[in-house]
Formats: C-alpha cells, sequence, structure tokens
C-alpha cells in the first residue's frame, strides 16, 4: 500500500490562491494519474478533479476555471492550483492515486 501525503493546505483569505501538494512517502510507485477530492464539514466528500495517465483532466463545475491539477514526473508528485478561493472550497482536501488515498489537509477560506 502506498502512503501518500499531502502538504500546502491551510487558511487563505477569499480571492486567493493555494497549492496543495500530494507525493508518495515512498517512491514504489509511479504517479501517472491523480484524483482530488474534498469534504465540507458537514458534507459528503465531493471529487474535484482527475489527471488520467492518457493527458486528460477534467474538473467538477464548482472548480473550474480556478483549480488545476498537474503531475510533475520528474519529483512523482501531483498538485493541485487553487485560485480564486471561495469559502465554499473550505474543507478537507484528499488525494488518491490508484486505490490509496492521502490522510487528508485542511484549506480554510476566511470571507
Amino acid at each position: 500500500q502506498v502512503q501518500l501525503v499531502e502538504s500546502g493546505g491551510g487558511l487563505v483569505q477569499a480571492g486567493g490562491s493555494l497549492r496543495l501538494s500530494c507525493g508518495a512517502s515512498r517512491r514504489i510507485t509511479t504517479i501517472n494519474s491523480m484524483t482530488w477530492y474534498r469534504q465540507a464539514p458537514g458534507k459528503q466528500r465531493e471529487w474535484v478533479g482527475s489527471s488520467y495517465s492518457d493527458g486528460i483532466i477534467d474538473y467538477a463545475d464548482a472548480v473550474k476555471g480556478r483549480f488545476t491539477i498537474s503531475i510533475d514526473k520528474a519529483k512523482n508528485t501531483g498538485d493541485l492550483q487553487m485560485n480564486k478561493v471561495k469559502p465554499e472550497d473550505t474543507g478537507v482536501y484528499y488525494c488518491k492515486v490508484s486505490k490509496d488515498y492521502g490522510q487528508g489537509i485542511q484549506v480554510t477560506v476566511s470571507s
């Protein structure tokens, strides 16, 4: 089982930017694709977006045009660049590679 570790979360003002990163704790797998989810307080986990191994990247409507997923094969990491954030973007963000999830990282957007 691969251990995924997220970093880069925290508190940001509405309209600002934040960049989350996700990497494997041990280089026992090559990251070719990655999916990001988030879970707001009191709500179900929702899909944010996916970068697929064929190069296709897809986003939920709520974040399309504001968030960008990228994969750095040299570093074996994946990033979620969050721009023009809104208070409704607040939640715990999780990366997923294959069947493995990260532990989650808190993002709080203040109004």
